[in-house]
């Protein structure tokens, strides 16, 4: 009996130890090398994209543009990207994505750079425009439908598989299988009832660059697993963001407050924003101090706080509110003068929008 006991917390101190491992390992992971901005200014000469953001960069000289295939890119001394200074970009000129080599600190990081063509109607299709289409929420069709008509940005929801792969799901089992205990090759075989598969965030990724109008809000689940198993997801999520060079087109939500801590530790220069559903949320001033840059609570916390938004905004703070399908509740928040607005109705949306601003 002894020995059982004694084998059995052998085992429990090594598991611990390892979970211990585990997470220092990921608080010790290297920042990347990024840009606070990644989209171009339109129809101004020379003007300014976005700081280079790199650990322990003392000296600007160590900055080197390497390759600009597209010759209109420099770096000034204090180290900011911008266009030449002679030269605009316009609705006509050719393409709309642009790459870059850096040189930073004998390093070479590569970007991908967007022409600011982005829509700005505050319309955020929740789990993309799936309800009036009938095709399956988060499927890469309510994200092509979201695009199509024309939404500011597309939310969508992802786990992590049993064997690492950043699978999209609203809730933590799909089609039947938990998301988080089943391979990728078998979550992506199933078929949901309006015959959309379920896809990979590296697909979305590829379909969200194929254009220039509409970015993604991706919302990190918190694993049912462990919190650490949110940190790994949170580390693929930028690390695939980064790999794809697709942080012009990505901004970051989640409930889980460490998730998007653990994303300034990584890319100082990535948008996020905290959800909150509850009565009791993160003040403007905690999330302001954590390096958030944006809230995203429900309208509860809108309507018990008259003067949220205000606050959120003079912080410098980005505003979302969801989920808003009724006209009086749209009403109200289009003259709250909130940054966006997550609805399941996204055409009505957009409708309403187009009908207040004439």
């Amino acid at each position: 009996m002894m020995r059982k006991y004694f084998w059995f917390l052998l085992l429990s101190l090594f598991v611990f130890a390892n979970a211990i491992f585990a997470q220092a390992n990921i608080k010790n992971n290297k920042q990347f090398c990024c840009l606070d901005n990644y989209r171009i200014p339109m129809d101004k000469n020379g003007a300014v994209i976005g700081k280079i953001l790199f650990p322990d960069l003392t000296e600007k000289s160590e900055i080197k543009l390497v390759t600009d295939t597209a010759k209109i890119f420099t770096i000034n001394k204090k180290g900011y990207l911008s266009l030449k200074k002679n030269v605009a970009l316009k609705s006509c000129t050719p393409g709309f994505c642009y790459a870059i080599t850096l040189k930073v600190k004998e390093k070479l990081i590569d970007f991908e750079l967007v022409k600011d063509e982005f829509i700005h109607n505050k319309v955020i299709a929740h789990r993309g425009a799936w309800k009036s289409n009938n095709v399956a929420q988060n499927s890469l069709r309510s994200l092509q439908n979201a695009i199509t008509i024309g939404c500011e940005g597309s939310e969508f929801d992802v786990w992590l598989s049993s064997d690492n792969v950043i699978i999209l799901s609203h809730d933590s089992t799909i089609g039947g299988l938990p998301v988080e205990k089943e391979t990728a090759e078998k979550l992506k075989n199933v078929v949901l009832s309006t015959g959309d598969k379920v896809p990979t965030l590296e697909e979305y990724l590829t379909e969200v660059k194929r254009q220039n109008k509409t970015a993604l809000f991706l919302e990190i689940k918190s694993s049912e697993m462990s919190a650490q198993r949110t940190l790994e997801l949170t580390d693929s999520i930028v690390t695939m963001v980064h790999r794809m060079k697709a942080q012009g087109w990505v901004q970051y939500i989640s409930f889980n407050y460490d998730a998007l801590k653990h994303i300034y530790e990584l890319d100082p220069g990535a948008k996020t924003a905290y959800l909150s559903g509850d009565e009791v949320y993160k003040t403007v001033d905690e999330v302001k101090g954590d390096n958030i840059s944006g809230i995203d609570y429900s309208s509860y916390s809108y309507r018990s706080n008259a003067n949220l938004n205000k606050e959120a905004h003079a912080l410098g703070l980005s505003t979302n509110v969801w989920t808003i399908d009724s006209e009086d509740e749209l009403k109200f928040y289009l003259e709250k003068e909130l940054d966006y607005i997550t609805t399941n109705e996204p055409e009505k949306t957009i409708g309403y929008y187009k009908n207040k601003c004439k």
